[in-house]
């Protein structure tokens, strides 16, 4: 195997194994703040760390040239918007105890990316595909019908992401200069939140209490160490390699909310989850054909 090849499979799997796993304890540690003051200090922090890298690289005149074009521009304000909304339920997900419910949205996210990418991008398809993208339809209109089984916050989950990268696609930025103007995009109102909840002391990041603040403020770090692994894993072993990878992340998920948070798990979410893996085994297949070819 080509030694790229190699380091592109370790990068994509760490990264993977970090979403999966590192991420749901870390989320987990620091439940006490609650989902809001979590996704506020997300959201900031990533800003900030993003603001310093960029500054290193000296990545400035790259930013104000995106800035400059107003198409660019508003599209990554959606887009802050998107990203901001899918990691607010996922945090809402790891702190309600709905980790099952975001592995769902995990599993048929690059099914969904697929039917994006045919509609809107004009993508090629075949038979294997539109196959996934149908038992993902199945699969959610079946837990639709039993209302009570309906993974809303997978289904959010999947369709912002789907969407935030479909808008990506569209308007070809770098994704960690993308990240940054996003960021700066949803700080102010971060902020504003912050502020609001502190007017009542319902806050834990102090300077009084710098060993939490510091847990906190790694919400950042735990944002950006696993998608510049992702990246480099994506750059040197190939979006189809990384696309096989990805799946480690919502099936760590999955385990961990079936097996060590023992989540709420019926038989209709059963029955939706085997139509949702048998997309998934469609889907690999075809990737993996793709990659022969």
């Amino acid at each position: 195997m080509n030694k790229n090849i190699l380091y592109g499979i370790l990068f994509g799997a760490s990264a993977s194994l970090w979403w999966g796993i590192i991420g749901v304890f870390y989320f987990k540690s620091v439940a006490f703040a609650g989902p809001i003051e979590l996704v506020i200090h997300r959201t900031i922090w990533t800003a900030f760390l993003l603001i310093i890298s960029t500054s290193l690289y000296s990545k400035w005149n790259d930013i104000i040239q995106i800035f400059k074009n107003k198409k660019k521009t508003l599209i990554l304000l959606i887009t802050g918007l998107l990203i901001f909304t899918n990691w607010s339920t996922w945090i809402y997900a790891v702190v309600t105890n709905k980790l099952i419910d975001a592995s769902f949205g995990y599993y048929i996210m690059p099914i969904l990316s697929v039917f994006f990418g045919i509609v809107f991008l004009k993508e090629p398809y075949n038979r294997q595909k539109i196959i996934s993208v149908l038992l993902v339809v199945i699969s959610v209109v079946y837990l639709l019908i039993n209302f009570s089984a309906v993974p809303w916050v997978g289904l959010i989950v999947a369709i912002t992401w789907s969407t935030y990268s479909l808008l990506r696609k569209k308007i070809n930025v770098k994704p960690d200069l993308g990240l940054l103007i996003e960021s700066l995009f949803m700080s102010p109102l971060a902020l504003l939140a912050f502020y609001l909840i502190s007017q009542d002391g319902n806050t834990f990041f102090s300077f009084n209490d710098p060993i939490i603040s510091f847990w906190l403020f790694l919400a950042g770090a735990m944002t950006l160490i696993p998608l510049f692994l992702w990246l480099k894993g994506v750059e040197l072993a190939g979006l189809g390699t990384s696309g096989m990878i990805f799946f480690i992340t919502p099936t760590c998920q999955f385990l961990l909310g079936f097996f060590f948070y023992n989540e709420y798990f019926n038989l209709n979410k059963l029955i939706g989850f085997i139509i949702i893996w048998i997309a998934v085994a469609i889907y690999l297949h075809d990737l993996s054909r793709e990659k022969i070819r």
